[in-house]
């Protein structure tokens, strides 16, 4: 409903998560209303997920603040349907988000293989050996978000500077 204004207000791309899901499933009417109204190029599907299944092995995407399960896991056949809605996913591993407890390195790991448009990982991200984790892991194909963890942010363990630098030196190693 407000998208818009978020756009109009020099926003380049608006996050998206509950407002795609009804009872557990994807709503393909509300994402077609949303894709109409801001375009599929300025939107941004947060899939928020954690582990659910025997062995806790598949991810299932969350919704309202990570505490409904849908009955939607992430997969290659997922993340390929989803992205003809969307110019980039931003996934969160919820069980591990805020934690600082490092990241999931198995989710990291099949983001990379799966995902057919640009990503960006979120969850337990403590230090630079989890961002030059995430970089391994994830073939050079994700970006991630750093939140608890930054020092600007009340975190002891990953300074602002060195997470800049660290993302400036991977750039500069793309270019290469």
């Amino acid at each position: 409903e407000n998208a818009g204004r978020w756009l109009d207000r020099g926003a380049s791309h608006v996050i998206v998560t509950s407002y795609v899901f009804r009872d557990g499933m994807i709503d393909l009417a509300r994402m077609n209303k949303l894709v109409k109204a801001v375009g599929r190029n300025r939107l941004v599907l947060d899939l928020s997920c954690r582990r659910k299944g025997e062995n806790y092995e598949n991810y299932f995407i969350v919704t309202d603040r990570w505490q409904k399960f849908t009955s939607v896991a992430i997969s290659p056949e997922v993340l390929t349907d989803l992205a003809r809605f969307c110019d980039e996913f931003l996934i969160h591993a919820a069980d591990v988000e805020g934690k600082c407890s490092g990241i999931e390195v198995v989710l990291v790991e099949k983001l990379a293989q799966w995902t057919p448009i640009a990503t960006t990982y979120a969850g337990g991200i403590r230090d630079s050996a989890d961002l030059r984790l995430i970089n391994e892991a994830g073939k050079g194909r994700l970006d991630c978000t750093v939140g608890s963890a930054l020092d600007i942010f009340g975190g002891k363990s990953l300074a602002y500077r060195d997470a800049v630098d660290f993302c400036r030196l991977t750039e500069e190693e793309k270019r290469r």
